[in-house]
């Protein structure tokens, strides 16, 4: 498996970004930034970093908390610390750090072919980085803050979706206790107003991490991976 490591840039806000990359041993199709969950840049992320890699995507996560130091909560932190990290994230602090990250990509040489993917809160943030950036495609999974907003500085989800710039996937568990399927319905039709290429599905057994169904989890894996392969070209 191919292996990660950490690097770290300067933002003009003055903070340091890190950011976890790997990279295709091969030839690179191209680039794809991947946006955490809500306890961070975990083993999981990592995973998926890597895997992505192995498929010959040159691959970045920026770490969204690095403003406070975070860059991963422990299975011992409680749900009221992450939900109070959440709610510091705001829709400049956000798309800074893509930016930075799409930057590095076209600094090593991926200028085109620029795709983001999310997961959880990061799946909520890569809505909002395709409706506000010009991208190839995008995809979300699990991603809370529809109509209700996950912070103060970010945008309801159905608010935006219409805004959509690039093709954009939206993965779903119908088990995910927070993310009714009536709101999820309502993100597809915002979405489908947006003028480009839109997918919502919802699977019935899944959860919004996809935890309590292995063969959605893989399908929905495989889904994600075709989105990619079928616009970033």
């Amino acid at each position: 498996m191919i292996q990660t490591r950490t690097e770290t840039v300067a933002l003009t806000d003055g903070t340091q970004l890190r950011l976890t990359v790997a990279e295709p041993d091969n030839v690179v199709r191209g680039g794809i930034v991947v946006l955490h969950e809500a306890r961070g840049v975990t083993d999981r992320v990592r995973l998926l970093v890597s895997g992505l890699a192995e498929e010959g995507w040159l691959t970045v996560a920026p770490h969204l908390y690095h403003r406070d130091g975070t860059d991963e909560f422990a299975e011992s932190d409680g749900e009221d610390r992450i939900r109070d990290q959440v709610q510091r994230l705001s829709g400049e602090s956000v798309l800074a750090d893509t930016d930075a990250a799409f930057v590095w990509l076209a600094d090593q040489g991926v200028a085109e072919r620029q795709g983001i993917v999310g997961f959880d809160i990061g799946g909520t943030a890569a809505l909002v980085v395709a409706a506000s950036r010009s991208i190839g495609a995008a995809v979300t999974v699990g991603g809370d803050g529809i109509l209700t907003p996950l912070s103060e500085g970010l945008p309801p989800l159905v608010e935006v979706a219409g805004e959509l710039t690039c093709p954009w996937l939206g993965l779903y568990g119908k088990r995910a206790e927070r993310i009714p399927v009536e709101e999820v319905e309502k993100l597809r039709e915002a979405a489908e107003s947006a003028g480009v290429a839109t997918d919502v599905v919802c699977y019935p057994d899944a959860d919004h991490r996809f935890d309590t169904d292995p063969n959605a989890a893989n399908e929905a894996w495989r889904r994600a991976r075709n989105w990619f392969d079928l616009h970033l070209r």
